[in-house]
């Protein structure tokens, strides 16, 4: 087993929430009981902090609704102190449930583990649905399970959320989730400048329907999105099914009216994917790039998958730098332009580079044919472990070697104990 360690690194902040982290001192605002969980948040004012007890609260509501809108100076946060403290029931019969409907902007989430108990799994959809203005939400640190989309967002009255950050979380299912509804951690319908970095999203699967999953997309003429270092391992506890990795469009959005300016062609404009770590996705690619405008994928590490497809005419997809099994696939019009990967590297080839690829241990052995191997990005500057690349001739895929040590370790402890540091402070 593994220790990967994402949380011992300064996190990197886009410009847009250095004010958000350095803003004046909160109001403190403890609660320990569902019922005063509800009311801090029904009655929260611009600066609270709403720190919850230790311990574990079963909630039967369908949701909390969230519609007090912070500020850019003085957002509002619902923590625990550190990750473990507060476990979250979500247990609702008879209707689809979720957990936080999230409507108004400048709300952060962190630290919770929050779980979804339904008897039938089309009755745990998400544990938090961000939806129109909830412009510059924050969701990190915590762990999310048992739902079909732990995150979920889409517009409502013709306005989509904007500026999300999605950091640090942990996202899996226990077991394939028995319905025939949309199975995807991280499903993202429109919206502008997401930003999905350092999350660990493992074990999903949709056992019912077309039994079709990805970890994470951004679609429906969203623009301008950034999915780097996360940690994605298609089959980890359990298998089977379809399997895809990340995604700029996912399986397509329709009717148009559900996309943002009422079309869905491009599926997402000007996207970026980085850094990123995608793994035993047997059945299917790590990467799928559907309708992807002016998109950039750079420096990802894909193994035990079949590669990425890049698909369809609205597709125009830079790709510098991967290293893969599988190979790299134009389909039905896709165009990409191509420097730098490395595709088709075998299962002996990856066993004989890495020191444990199929438990996502990359301490290299062997780096002769990656190391300093790859082409100039000037938009990637570090990599997976948050650390500078090469100024010169940077290595290929997600991880940057050099002299320096790994973030990847075997040092003990599992996925899910993590990675999982005490908690933001």
């Amino acid at each position: 087993m593994f220790t990967l360690n994402l949380f011992r690194r300064a996190p990197v902040w886009p410009a847009a929430f250095f004010l958000l982290l350095s803003s004046a001192a909160h109001a403190g605002v403890a609660v320990d009981s569902v019922s005063g969980l509800t009311d801090a948040i029904a009655n929260a004012q611009p600066g609270d902090t709403i720190t919850i007890a230790p311990g574990t609260y079963r909630i039967t509501a369908t949701r909390i609704s969230v519609n007090v809108p912070g500020t850019s100076t003085q957002p509002i946060t619902v923590r625990a102190q550190a990750l473990g403290q507060v476990q979250i029931l979500w247990d609702s019969a008879g209707s689809f449930v979720e957990g936080f409907l999230i409507s108004a902007p400048w709300w952060r989430f962190e630290n919770l583990d929050i779980e979804g108990i339904c008897v039938n799994d089309s009755d745990c959809e998400h544990a938090f649905h961000v939806v129109g203005d909830a412009d510059f939400t924050v969701i990190r640190g915590n762990r999310l399970h048992g739902f079909n989309a732990m995150l979920k967002a889409n517009q409502t009255g013709g306005q989509f959320p904007d500026d999300v950050l999605v950091e640090g979380n942990e996202l899996f299912n226990g077991s394939p989730r028995n319905t025939a509804l949309p199975v995807t951690p991280i499903d993202v319908v429109g919206g502008r400048r997401w930003i999905l970095r350092s999350n660990t999203i493992y074990d999903f699967a949709k056992a019912g329907g077309n039994q079709i999953s990805y970890a994470a997309f951004l679609k429906g003429n969203s623009k301008d999105g950034v999915i780097e270092r996360n940690l994605v391992m298609c089959e980890r506890f359990h298998s089977g099914q379809i399997r895809l990795g990340l995604s700029f469009g996912g399986g397509g959005s329709g009717p148009p009216s559900i996309c943002e300016e009422n079309t869905c062609t491009p599926e997402h404009e000007g996207g970026i994917m980085r850094n990123n770590l995608i793994i035993n996705c047997p059945a299917d690619v790590g990467i799928y790039l559907n309708e992807a405008a002016d998109s950039e994928v750079h420096h990802n590490t894909l193994f035990n998958n079949t590669g990425i497809d890049v698909r369809f005419a609205a597709s125009n997809v830079d790709l510098r730098n991967n290293l893969l099994m599988g190979q790299i696939r134009n389909r039905d019009q896709g165009v990409s332009t191509e420097q730098g990967n490395l595709e088709n590297v075998s299962l002996a080839d990856m066993r004989a580079w890495f020191a444990d690829p199929d438990n996502a241990d990359f301490s290299l052995l062997d780096g002769s044919a990656l190391v300093d191997q790859g082409r100039p990005v000037l938009t990637v500057v570090d990599d997976f472990c948050g650390r500078p690349r090469d100024d010169g001739a940077a290595d290929l895929g997600a991880l940057e070697y050099g002299g320096m040590s790994v973030c990847i370790t075997t040092e003990g402890g599992g996925l899910g104990d993590l990675l999982f540091r005490d908690g933001f402070e």
